[in-house]
């Protein structure tokens, strides 16, 4: 095979393979989308152990305002002289509360989705978006930061899965750099670094095949919310602890490895790592294939997304070579996971097609997690949904709205007629 080629995709790929990185001044100034989440403690954990490093310019939050209130006092204790950010809550009645907080009321943004983009595109000499938004909701703020040319510290993997194409049309207008934050595309990230893309031959994505990794598929049917909830390595929220139970969450990452580096989907694969040690390979064109290993530790792939691929110090657990044990890989079962199977369908047929994937699965989770839908109802939602609407181009972010919307209309209306037959 050539070493000459390049990589074949629908266009450029996001991640830029060699490139002279965005030059910013220190400290970096960060607006933090999601902050009471699990991305944005992480983030004002690094902003604590870091503060001549990292600065906030703005941040926000769907309705935790109190939490929000003690992380920010967190960094204040850290940077008594730093401003206030600007604040987005984008719940309406919650950011009434917000504005009762002392010195809140002139920061704040307006609320719901244009609070979001205001905290992008109003921050005063931002370096970095962390979009640690979780769902469709991302895509708006990541399109704002890559027209402002920020570095993106990408968390929300539904930026690329709803307009992967419009985030890269973005990014090349406005100069901006896309680093991702997912462990396991983190872990290809070093795994890539300074090298050129056409020196890939294929790129290897972990799971950790959550708590049903082993269980029969016909026990699945009677999975309680508590043992969906209790993934048996990573702590994170509730929509994507759900996301790597079904594997939806490993499908997303197909599609958005797809669109970071720009290889088809015939040569991203996914193989079950349960020890969750090995966080992704790339297999080079010459048969050499190169992992990235480390404990479970989001704060590591996020550090070095925000550093613009460069490893800060982090205090913290290290790998224990010596007592971790053997290495593990399995195949994914398609029984027992068959959200994988519908995610690559749809990264495949493109359009509208991962947009609909993804809000229907957004309101199946949903439904879960407020005891309407049993886990195993998840993968037949995400499927009528995508064999009920048609599908088109999306062309710009109206249109890719547009069948988000349409989705989850069709995806709820699914989800009572299930909830219902089982009553």
């Amino acid at each position: 095979m050539p070493i000459d080629r390049e990589p074949e995709s629908a266009g450029c790929p996001l991640y830029p393979f060699q490139r002279p990185r965005l030059s910013l001044p220190t400290p970096l100034r960060l607006v933090l989308l999601g902050a009471t989440g699990s991305i944005g403690q992480q983030t004002i954990d690094l902003i604590r152990r870091h503060p001549d490093r990292l600065q906030l310019a703005a941040v926000s939050c769907q309705g935790r305002v109190e939490e929000l209130a003690a992380l920010l006092a967190e960094v204040a204790a850290v940077q008594p002289d730093a401003p206030l950010p600007l604040i987005a809550v984008t719940d309406a009645k919650a950011r009434e509360r917000a504005a009762a907080v002392p010195g809140w009321a002139p920061r704040l943004l307006s609320a719901g989705p244009r609070g979001l983009v205001e905290a992008v595109t109003e921050a005063q000499a931002p370096s970095c978006l962390v979009n640690g938004l979780v769902g469709a909701a991302g895509l708006g703020p990541t399109l704002a930061g890559a027209e402002r040319g920020l570095r993106i510290a990408l968390a929300n993997k539904e930026s690329l899965v709803v307009g992967g194409d419009l985030v890269a049309r973005a990014v090349r207008r406005g100069g901006a750099e896309v680093l991702p934050v997912d462990s396991e595309h983190a872990a290809i990230a070093q795994c890539l670094s300074g090298r050129h893309g056409a020196e890939v031959e294929r790129l290897v994505l972990t799971a950790s095949g959550g708590p049903f990794r082993t269980t029969p598929a016909a026990e699945l049917a009677g999975v309680t919310r508590e043992q969906v909830l209790n993934h048996p390595t990573w702590r994170m929220g509730p929509k994507i602890t759900v996301d790597s139970a079904t594997l939806m969450n490993k499908g997303l990452e197909v599609i958005e490895a797809h669109w970071l580096f720009g290889l088809p989907y015939d040569r991203i694969d996914v193989v079950v790592h349960p020890g969750s040690i090995v966080h992704s390979l790339v297999e080079f064109v010459d048969g050499a294939l190169l992992a990235q290993l480390g404990t479970p530790d989001m704060r590591i792939p996020l550090q070095y997304a925000i550093a613009g691929e460069i490893h800060w110090p982090l205090a913290g657990g290290r790998l224990d070579l010596l007592g971790m044990g053997p290495l593990v890989f399995e195949a994914p079962d398609p029984e027992r996971f068959p959200c994988l199977r519908l995610a690559r369908e749809a990264g495949l047929a493109g359009g509208t097609a991962p947009v609909i994937l993804n809000a229907a699965n957004e309101i199946a989770v949903a439904a879960l997690l407020a005891g309407r839908l049993r886990y195993v109802d998840i993968p037949g939602i995400i499927a009528d949904t995508l064999a009920r609407l048609p599908r088109g181009p999306v062309d710009d972010l109206s249109m890719a709205l547009d069948a988000d919307a349409r989705a989850r209309t069709e995806a709820a209306v699914l989800v009572d007629v299930r909830a219902a037959a089982g009553r």
